[in-house]
């Protein structure tokens, strides 16, 4: 996915089960993440950021929605380990993070293997993508002034 295309409307299984549609946010400015993996120390660190400026984010019109290939048992652990305030998907079949083009090779410690990039996509009202912050870019302790402050 790059700016300008559209977000797909079917975005996955949220923690509780429910199907989260593109839809369900129409009017609204939405911020879908993308993270490696629930109860790690750098999505932690960038979950609670968000969290933290929540009601920022909210008063400036974005809508959160994380998503990793966790599993929902996980992420709706993950959710109250840390009181987050917005849902996550859980994509397992891992769909969207190839839809999105976040599922990728990774090296750590001299080994390769097949993980999400850690990546934002912040999509208007009319379901657009409008900017990107790519894997080098996130700054996972000031996550949500980078989504703010443009």
């Amino acid at each position: 996915m790059n700016v300008g295309d559209k977000a797909p409307e079917v975005l996955g299984i949220n923690e509780k089960g429910e199907e989260i549609r593109l839809a369900n946010y129409k009017g609204k400015k939405l911020v879908i993440y993308f993270y490696p993996k629930d109860n790690t120390s750098g999505c932690t660190t960038q979950a609670c950021n968000l969290r933290d400026n929540y009601a920022d984010l909210r008063k400036a019109g974005y809508e959160i929605i994380g998503v990793s290939v966790d599993d929902e048992k996980s992420h709706q652990k993950f959710i109250d380990k840390n009181n987050l305030p917005f849902t996550l998907i859980a994509d397992t079949n891992k769909k969207l993070v190839e839809q999105f083009g976040v599922w990728a090779e990774k090296k750590m410690y001299g080994r390769s293997y097949m993980g999400t990039l850690r990546t934002t996509f912040i999509i208007n009202e009319e379901g657009i993508i409008e900017r990107i912050i790519s894997s080098k870019e996130v700054n996972t302790k000031e996550h949500a002034g980078q989504i703010i402050n443009q």
